[in-house]
């Protein structure tokens, strides 16, 4: 276990550390127009953190970033860290529902948007009936001063950033993260299970407000003089595939969704630079991990980690994966399964995964109930469901709210989707329950798929699983809806199933 120092501000331990180690002029980020180095960054990031100072954003004040993946959405990060303050990172595709539901809760002094998103930024807080904070508003050709302020002398405890929870129901809780917890979790996934070193370039599936990808794509390879790829499009298969290729990426992470597109692709690609991909956010199904070895040859690393935890604490290693799970806990990191009192459960046998360590948050803001539920001293016990065999390699056995219970007996849809992704015509799929007009709740299914009939996908599903699993309805949809980190929101699903 990694001891921290009593004071410590991100800002200084990943982007200033460059530069005091010389390495100024080294690569930090790699966008579609030009490289830019670390002195650059650290500059820009003076720049921001002199705006913000001037709009009155002080020690813990929170500050909004509204900004498309690039330097200055990389910039006004550590810049906020630089002057102490909370960095509320935002998906800038929020709906106006739930981006004015956080700017109530955050009641910032600041924030920094980019011009493309300015105008649904103040029509969302005008819906939540929100005064708008002073806005520093980027767009192309926008003047940063060029200062050098100093960092600020924060705690290893003190709040640093607002990590969102995945869930897919109501305003997603922001959990309260700390320095310390984004400095130890680089060190003991970052460097301990993917063993980035300065020789390395990542790319990731999902945009930076998602924890997982600020970590993997930024943090992580911040701390070792690394470089990340960046780009303000949608994150289409090709569109992160073909900057793979041009930059020559190593470490590429993704998402299930994202790897069964991949394998779709119809362009050969050469991946030969990658020598590691992660997969997190969602199960990551047997089947998905054959095919993308067999296709690529690339090791796909699954793992799991939630907001509370900041990211990854379960992972499967290089040299080391079992396929269908999610490996075992990452050094530095306890874990346990327990039943609904808190007591652990045998060897093998599912229950609710408890997990500590010191990137534990602080809580959810402003949300003692929820927080009193979830953190348990200095456990976090969240809403996993899994099993650990003799060897320490977990399971992923669903949500607590998600198992699915029909004629008596409780079954994962994650089961019955990794069944019907097996069948050649489907490319993505999500199962979820819902309540019959006698309450009673049936498994329905919901695929994008190419030609394939109701028919034949139940027969498929019936001649593979135990009868009572198979869905009573399949669905026939373009493209699965995504909560505002990327996942399939289940909740759409349900209200599309009427």
């Amino acid at each position: 276990m990694v001891v921290w120092p009593e004071r410590l501000n991100i800002d200084d331990h990943l982007l200033r550390q460059r530069l005091k180690d010389g390495d100024g002029e080294a690569i930090a980020l790699r966008l579609d127009t030009r490289d830019v180095t670390y002195a650059e960054v650290d500059r820009v990031a003076s720049g921001f953190a002199s705006m913000l100072e001037d709009r009155g954003v002080g020690t813990g004040d929170r500050v909004l970033i509204v900004m498309p993946d690039g330097l200055e959405d990389v910039a006004a990060l550590f810049g906020t860290l630089r002057l102490g303050a909370v960095a509320v990172l935002l998906n800038p595709g929020l709906t106006r529902t739930d981006l004015g539901g956080i700017a109530t809760l955050a009641r910032a002094p600041a924030a920094v948007v980019h011009r493309r998103f300015r105008a649904h930024f103040d029509r969302a807080l005008a819906s939540a009936d929100v005064s708008p904070p002073p806005v520093v508003m980027v767009e192309d050709g926008v003047v940063i001063p060029d200062l050098d302020v100093p960092g600020h002398d924060t705690s290893a405890m003190d709040p640093a950033m607002w990590i969102f929870s995945g869930g897919t129901t109501g305003l997603p809780k922001a959990v309260v993260q700390t320095h310390r917890s984004f400095a130890n979790t680089t060190e003991l996934y970052g460097k301990g299970v993917l063993g980035l070193t300065g020789d390395d370039v990542t790319i990731a599936v999902p945009k930076l407000f998602f924890g997982y990808a600020l970590g993997s794509s930024l943090f992580f390879p911040f701390s070792v003089g690394a470089s990340a790829v960046l780009f303000e499009d949608h994150p289409s298969p090709d569109a992160v595939l073909s900057r793979a290729e041009r930059h020559r990426a190593t470490v590429l992470v993704n998402v299930p969704s994202m790897i069964n597109q991949m394998l779709a692709e119809p362009r050969p690609r050469d991946l030969a630079s990658l020598r590691v991909v992660t997969s997190a956010g969602e199960a990551l199904p047997e089947t998905l991990y054959h095919r993308w070895l067999d296709q690529f040859g690339v090791e796909l690393l699954d793992g799991l980690g939630t907001a509370e935890m900041w990211h990854i604490f379960v992972s499967n290693t290089i040299g080391a994966t079992r396929p269908g799970t999610l490996g075992r806990v990452v050094p530095g990191f306890e874990i346990r399964v327990c039943d609904e009192e808190g007591d652990e459960v045998p060897t093998g046998d599912v229950g609710r995964l408890w997990v500590r360590g010191d990137s534990l948050g602080l809580g959810y803001f402003e949300n003692p109930e929820a927080t009193s539920e979830a953190f348990r001293g200095d456990w976090f016990a969240g809403g996993d469901l899994v099993s650990i065999d003799d060897e320490g390699f977990v399971t992923h056995r669903g949500r607590a709210d998600d198992a699915i219970k029909v004629k008596g007996r409780w079954f994962r849809p994650q089961e019955v989707e990794s069944t019907l992704l097996d069948h050649p015509a489907v490319r993505q799929c999500a199962v979820v329950a819902v309540t019959d007009p006698d309450g009673l709740a049936k498994p329905v299914a919901f695929v994008v798929a190419g030609a394939v009939t109701e028919q034949e996908l139940t027969e498929w599903v019936l001649a593979h699983l135990e009868p009572f699993k198979h869905p009573r309805r399949i669905h026939f949809i373009d493209n699965l809806p995504q909560t505002h980190l990327g996942k399939v929101d289940r909740a759409a699903l349900k209200r599309l199933a009427g």
